[in-house]
């Protein structure tokens, strides 16, 4: 397999591994009330200590990841650029790569950069997920390098154009390059045989999802919606009329096609209403009918550039709040393509805020109950991303909501020892958990702060004695009354994380405990 080699390197490859977990503070403030706010997430903070965040809840949950981080162009104003004179990249450079930092081109920081967002983006991706990156030219090549070397081979990554220019967008001029047109979409995979992808391509093969309820001579079909529901359809919006059932029933709602085309569908008995005759239509879809069920690689037609400003703009009132947002259409795409309705999308350099939008659209339009996560670390994260996901919401009659958190401190030892805003027992338990067990907590409504019951792992039970008070904590320790107690109602193997232990060996033998010490040997990972 090729690797790629960049200034930096060795420094950066595994760093994701030691960057500390930090807390996630909800500020109610600036989360926006409606369906689901608890379940999508907008976070302020550095997308890289965000995304350690999310592991112990998000690993290996997330099904569709799109990010659009800097292009590189040398003339952007992003805090890692070389031409920015921000203390940002020079502090981490420094303290991360070392001073063979000193020397990096502006490729090599952004190498730099994006490695540890790539392995962490990677382990929150679900074994069937799929994560898509927009990148021009500028670092195209690069990154598709460091994609096939942290998705384990090209098979694992493919690429897609998207043309991001309208028809009438100006004449050829005389030059000595070409007019560039398209932006790449880079697309990485764990498995792509597990992808929603290898449904779409095999999906004519499954036969089961196809039935022929009225005895249609053209053979089996699926059902496919063609109307959104009467409590999410817009009055005298687009499409909105009335539709009588043969049985006489009505649906006054919006449909995805004019009255004139549903009529002629009808006609040819394309529509069906169900056994009785009352049921709300449905298209039917042949099991013989040839479509395009293949994902294209060439994006065309799901907006460009322009149009993506002019969304914007018209959300905020005429103003441009944002440089070069990414069309909803495009993010639509991507995500219908890749996930079920249920599942979870991220965007970690989520910018303006369009893959919300895109989920929040495509919700709405199949009834689906996506979630996002999106990470943005400008100071835009307010007033631009989460405000462009409250206008669109009001605008277009969304009903999900959100929950905005910041970054809190860092659970570290550092931390700990300093007792500066210590987490709650719940979120060290969790934390605790994944490092002992590398998984997430299946069940956070048994972490028992009473009992310090974290929860069952694979070969033991996990306990943890924490408190938020340091004083207190100082204090804590197993001492053989807790381990006698502890082992009555737990008899078998249990790992416990406390600040000190009373216990000799053979005493935490006769009652099954490994002790593991906080906060100097918090991050060992246990069974």
């Amino acid at each position: 397999m090729a690797t790629i080699q960049f200034k930096g390197k060795p420094a950066v490859w595994n760093h994701h591994l030691s960057v500390p977990y930090h807390t996630l503070e909800k500020d109610k403030d600036k989360s926006f009330k409606g369906k689901n706010e608890d379940e999508n997430l907008i976070i302020e903070g550095d997308n890289l200590l965000a995304l350690k965040a999310l592991l112990p809840q998000y690993q290996g949950k997330v099904k569709c990841i799109y990010i659009d981080p800097p292009y590189n162009t040398g003339n952007e104003g992003w805090v890692y650029n070389d031409n920015v004179n921000s203390p940002t990249i020079q502090d981490w450079v420094g303290k991360v790569v070392g001073k063979e930092g000193e020397d990096l081109t502006r490729h090599d920081k952004w190498l730099c950069m994006m490695t540890p967002r790539l392995k962490l983006l990677r382990e929150l991706l679900a074994d069937d997920g799929v994560i898509f990156i927009s990148v021009d030219d500028n670092e195209f090549h690069h990154l598709r390098c460091l994609m096939d070397e942290v998705f384990a081979g090209q098979e694992n990554v493919e690429a897609m154009v998207w043309k991001k220019v309208e028809p009438d967008s100006g004449k050829l001029k005389v030059t000595h390059r070409f007019r560039t047109e398209h932006e790449y979409v880079l697309v990485g995979y764990k498995n792509k045989e597990l992808t929603r992808f290898s449904k779409y391509l095999s999906e004519r093969n499954y036969k089961n999802q196809y039935t022929n309820p009225d005895n249609d001579p053209r053979g089996a079909y699926k059902q496919g919606i063609i109307s959104t529901t009467e409590e999410k359809s817009k009055v005298g919006g687009k499409n909105y009329y009335t539709v009588t059932t043969p049985s006489g029933k009505r649906y006054s709602r919006q449909w995805r096609m004019t009255e004139a085309e549903l009529k002629e569908l009808i006609a040819d008995n394309r529509i069906y209403f169900g056994k009785s005759g009352d049921a709300v239509p449905s298209l039917k879809v042949f099991i013989d009918e040839l479509g395009e069920t293949t994902p294209m690689s060439v994006l065309e037609g799901f907006g460009t550039a322009k149009s993506a400003g002019r969304e914007l703009e018209e959300l905020f009132g005429g103003t441009r709040v944002f440089d070069y947002p990414k069309p909803v259409n495009l993010l639509k795409n991507l995500i219908q393509i890749s996930t079920d309705p249920k599942d979870i999308v991220l965007d970690s350099f989520a910018g303006s805020g369009t893959t919300a939008h895109a989920v929040l659209d495509l919700n709405k339009e199949d009834e689906g109950h996506r979630k996002f996560i999106l990470v943005e670390m400008e100071g835009y994260a307010n007033k631009t991303t989460a405000e462009r996901v409250r206008r669109a919401s009001k605008k277009y009659g969304y009903d999900a909501g959100f929950t905005y958190y910041a970054l809190g401190p860092a659970i570290d030892a550092e931390t700990l020892l300093e007792g500066k805003k210590l987490p709650t027992f719940k979120e060290f338990a969790k934390y605790v958990y994944y490092l002992a067990t590398g998984k997430n907590h299946p069940d956070e409504a048994k972490i028992n702060e009473k009992t310090s019951l974290v929860g069952k792992g694979d070969n033991a039970t996990i306990y943890l004695l924490y408190t938020q008070d340091r004083d207190a904590l100082k204090k804590l320790a197993i001492t053989l009354d807790w381990a006698q107690k502890t082992h009555e109602k737990d008899s078998g193997k249990k790992i416990v994380y406390a600040p000190a232990c009373y216990l000799d060996d053979e005493a935490l033998d006769q009652y099954g405990i490994k002790f593991v010490s906080i906060p100097y040997n918090l991050f060992e990972r246990s069974a």
